[in-house]
């Protein structure tokens, strides 16, 4: 006895073949979609993760050497990379924009020795010292933005060339001398203000450490809810379409290079309260441990994507880890190797990140 199947129109095959697929993307959906979504979120919430690992690493030294975990050592940290964490700041604005400045710490070293000179030797007033030496920093960042935005230079190339040039205008307006802490005591002592700070719960809290958490949320205020931080954004993710859309882009850039040398400047008035001296061979290293901090706290190097708080975060993780290094008695050498895997740790993940828009 013959029997017959059922004829299957083209319908039915269609109707078969939509859900072969349907039940395909949902697999593909259901085995993928964590990454992916973690990516997009880290992307979005680029603080996440600096904040994850600033936690992680107090909880892992606090365990190594149980005296990190003290008030003390944390209020310490904090004045440590106070200075760090305003030229972060300061160089936060120029990466955002896809350039870098390499020479925010001699500016900040130079308006340092101008503030002192003036105030000390010169007979200024010490407020009007410290304005000049604020307006100078906003004049050597103008310099670097002209050079970068009229003679379309590479910032990298410009501020490595402003650099050895301002390195020797120090040397050469100081002398290769130093202002001692006595002088500035007898003469100037409001030069030390943001040295001084009070007890609060056993900790020891600077006015710099306030004023640098202050600025940051001046600054992220403005990144976030003014044009002017849009348009800087929109200048790092690409500036032809900036451009298109109406955005002024040089002068937008330019004025970020005069922010950005301002807060050098301001910087330097805290670097003679947390030093208590002017040397024009201090803080040699800060222009690096300034791109570690923001690289750490997620700004992306490519521009576009970045967070003040995260670079503040980022100057307290890498005071986190020299300090609690530190006290686990862990030599100098291998605490700049950690410095230098964080960094590369860190922009691995930049990467990693920017292929969630991609």
């Amino acid at each position: 006895m013959s029997t017959t199947e059922p004829t299957k129109t083209i319908s039915d095959y269609e109707a078969t073949l939509a859900k072969a697929d349907a039940t395909v993307a949902s697999f593909e959906k259901d085995d993928k979609s964590i990454v992916p979504r973690l990516r997009n979120f880290l992307r979005k919430n680029p603080t996440m993760i600096p904040a994850l690992v600033l936690i992680l690493s107090i909880v892992a030294f606090s365990i190594i050497a149980p005296r990190f975990l003290g008030v003390g050592a944390l209020s310490t940290v904090l004045k440590q990379v106070t200075v760090t964490g305003f030229v972060a700041l300061a160089q936060t604005l120029i990466i955002l924009t896809a350039g870098i400045d390499l020479s925010v710490g001699a500016i900040l070293v130079v308006c340092s020795l101008v503030m002192g000179n003036l105030a000390v030797f010169g007979g200024f007033p010490v407020a009007v010292a410290i304005l000049i030496g604020v307006v100078l920093g906003g004049v050597m960042g103008l310099v670097n933005g002209l050079l970068v935005t009229r003679m379309r230079l590479p910032p990298f190339i410009v501020t490595l060339g402003t650099l050895s040039i301002f390195d020797a205008l120090k040397l050469w307006y100081s002398q290769s001398e130093s202002i001692r802490n006595v002088d500035i005591e007898a003469q100037a002592p409001f030069l030390l203000w943001f040295g001084n700070g009070f007890n609060f719960g056993g900790a020891s809290i600077s006015y710099g450490g306030i004023m640098l958490i202050v600025l940051a949320a001046v600054l992220w205020y403005v990144l976030n809810h003014t044009a002017w931080g849009r348009h800087v954004h929109a200048i790092g993710d690409d500036p032809d379409a900036a451009m298109l859309s109406g955005i002024r882009v040089n002068k937008v850039l330019t004025s970020v290079y005069v922010v950005a040398g301002a807060i050098c400047g301001f910087a330097a008035w805290v670097a003679i309260g947390r030093v208590g001296s002017v040397s024009p061979i201090a803080f040699s290293d800060v222009n690096l441990a300034s791109i570690t901090a923001v690289v750490i706290g997620g700004t992306s190097l490519f521009g576009g994507r970045g967070s003040i708080i995260g670079s503040v975060l980022g100057a307290m993780i890498v005071g986190v880890f020299i300090t609690g290094l530190s006290l686990a008695g862990v030599d100098d050498y291998w605490q700049k190797f950690a410095a230098g895997c964080l960094v590369i740790i860190a922009v691995s993940l930049d990467q990693w990140l920017r292929r969630a828009s991609q």
